[in-house]
């Protein structure tokens, strides 16, 4: 790829992007029901799953892409990121604070 621009990826890539992040969210509310954090199945939930995951999917391999990684370990990073949910929207969080070397406020991280 000659230029690494959102815009020059193939929509394979974008595809496999968002359907291994959105099987990270589906797989993540499974686990929410398993656990007992959701009493049963929420079809809102599940959405907004996906929704956070697949977010958090295609931001983990853009990651990925500027880091050089090979892409069996991106599509493994993506899958565990989007599995992680908004656990791994704040593993982001803090990984963007430290590159760009800002405080993040944990505490009000914690009250929203």
């Amino acid at each position: 790829m000659p230029h690494k621009d959102p815009g020059n990826y193939p929509l394979l890539t974008y595809l496999w992007v968002l359907a291994l992040s959105m099987w990270g969210g589906i797989v993540n509310n499974i686990r929410k029901i398993k656990d007992g954090t959701l009493k049963r199945f929420s079809l809102a939930e599940l959405i907004g799953d996906i929704t956070i995951s697949g977010f958090i999917g295609v931001m983990t391999f853009y990651l990925c892409e500027y880091a050089g990684f090979e892409e069996l370990l991106t599509a493994f990073l993506v899958g565990i990121a989007s599995h992680m949910g908004t656990k791994g929207l704040s593993v982001l969080e803090d990984l963007a604070a430290k590159k760009l070397g800002v405080a993040i406020d944990k505490d009000e991280r914690k009250s929203k």
